[in-house]
């Protein structure tokens, strides 16, 4: 009886009860719309971020990441690799061995890091060879060909053709020195590594730098970067060497992951500003209804209706706007929020995050955008309502009598 009685009541005040819902509709489809454009800028920075450059999982020799060192290496990395790619979850990985030198072309010189790449395993990897935009990548048994970052090959004066000069030291001790034919430019979005950044075959580093078969790195693609914490765990249990570190991107790059956490607690700021208008509006709306109805509520308690059943009378009429309003809401924002993936907003100027930039963003549609905002309204608006819904069960049939 209650609720139908709740329901009579919304259609006879069409005007508050549309009043109602558009607050509750407009603040849904907001909440919506910031949660999957938060979730689709921060997806699009991790996947370019963790894909250009650091990969999802990095495996090292213990204390390298502390302090990166030639002498420190891992050595018969494909049996370790072949355990990697034989967990569950792992896309890829390719190993890599980075050095520090000088690279040279012409007169021009300047510091560079030199970074040996198995180019199979990275192109599926990291897909290496989108990242050319000028000429080629080495082939798997080139020796002597090397492809340099863009600002590099600008501070340089280099161009594909370009005899490349690499000068460092090697392992043993002895100088590394070696002449490369320049055979692409690549170009990552991140100013700093194209600034420094020279690719050669792995082989030929191990050769250039005497390394012997040995490794730096080796670095693990994922096929869902949301389960990077469970496939790192299952690598720690089947690495059987003990003097290897596995760390997730979130370690790796520290300073990144918590400069993007703490843009999002900005964002949980805004969204909680977004559900805090609509639920003042909510019980001004509701709050409103509850006094001009309070003849109503009066003659409802002397004809025996209890104050408990006049309670729940509010609370029903607010819940039934509530779940019709979270209805169209979802109807909405999961429509804006798939526009936005596809078509996204292309920026004026460029925004640079971590080191990468972005031209154009793109919202996503997910599970959060849709379920956050239905918890947050649908709890807003019954928690605003139990004042008005208190105040009407309170209500004396004798007093509400005399109301005009």
């Amino acid at each position: 009886m209650i609720l139908k009685i709740a329901f009579r009541n919304i259609f006879r005040q069409k005007r508050r009860t549309i009043l109602t819902a558009l607050a509750m509709i407009v603040g849904f489809t907001l909440s919506s719309l910031f949660i999957g454009w938060s979730d689709g800028i921060y997806s699009n920075i991790i996947s370019t971020f963790t894909r250009n450059r650091i990969g999802h999982i990095q495996v090292h020799t213990e204390g390298y990441r502390a302090r990166p060192s030639i002498y420190k290496t891992i050595s018969d990395y494909e049996p370790v690799g072949e355990t990697i790619q034989d967990i569950s979850g792992v896309e890829a990985w390719t190993p890599r061995i980075y050095a520090a030198g000088l690279g040279s072309v012409g007169e021009k010189s300047t510091a560079v890091q030199v970074v040996g790449v198995d180019v199979v395993r990275e192109n599926d990897a990291t897909q290496l060879y989108q990242k050319v935009i000028e000429g080629r990548l080495f082939t798997e048994n080139t020796t002597h060909e090397a492809v340099i970052g863009k600002r590099l090959a600008k501070i340089l004066k280099a161009e594909v053709g370009s005899d490349f000069v690499i000068f460092s030291q090697a392992a043993d001790g002895s100088l590394a020195n070696d002449l490369y034919k320049i055979v692409g430019i690549t170009e990552s979005g991140d100013d700093r590594t194209d600034r420094t950044t020279c690719y050669i075959n792995l082989a030929a580093a191990q050769e250039l730098f005497v390394l012997n078969g040995r490794i730096h790195e080796i670095v693990v693609i994922v096929s869902n970067i949301n389960h990077v914490g469970k496939i790192t765990n299952k690598m720690k249990e089947s690495l059987t060497n003990a003097t290897l570190e596995v760390a997730p991107w979130q370690e790796v790059a520290k300073s990144f992951y918590n400069a993007m956490k703490t843009d999002q607690q900005g964002d949980a700021i805004g969204r909680f500003v977004i559900l805090f208008i609509v639920a003042m509006g909510v019980l001004n709306t509701v709050l409103m209804s509850v006094l001009e109805r309070t003849r109503e509520y009066g003659l409802l308690k002397a004809v025996g209706t209890t104050p408990l059943q006049i309670f729940y009378l509010v609370i029903c009429e607010v819940g039934i706007i509530a779940l019709a309003s979270i209805i169209v809401g979802a109807l909405f924002g999961t429509f804006f929020n798939y526009l936005l993936s596809v078509y996204g907003i292309t920026l004026s100027e460029e925004l640079t995050y971590g080191g990468m930039k972005f031209g154009t963003m793109h919202a996503e549609v997910n599970v959060r955008s849709i379920l956050i905002p239905t918890i947050t309204v649908f709890c807003s608006a019954m928690l605003v309502s139990l004042y008005p819904a208190i105040k009407a069960a309170r209500i004396l049939p004798a007093k509400a009598m005399r109301v005009h």
